[in-house]
């Protein structure tokens, strides 16, 4: 159970790593200001790095396997039985 938890988190960690590099870039996008669109630049970046040390944390800990689909989905049905396996709360 501990590791599903684990793996729970970590997947939401990288939606939200995911998500911040996407708006990341689209504020820039929205910017007009040259001073704004170098500093939000600067923060997206970071947002890159923060979400490649979450996905090769993933990848080490077996959670993710974005290069082998076949492994993954096996993973993905997995973590389905055990939610539907999970007392509501």
């Amino acid at each position: 159970m501990q590791n599903f938890n684990d793996r729970a988190a970590a997947t939401d960690l990288l939606l939200a790593a995911k998500s911040g590099v996407r708006n990341c870039a689209y504020a820039i996008t929205e910017s007009a200001s040259p001073n704004v669109r170098q500093a939000l630049s600067q923060q997206l970046q970071q947002s890159i790095n923060f979400h490649e040390q979450v996905t090769n944390y993933m990848m080490d800990k077996g959670y993710y396997h974005p290069y082998n689909l076949n492994e993954q989905l096996q993973i993905d049905q997995q973590a389905v039985q055990q939610t539907m396996q999970q007392p509501n709360q």
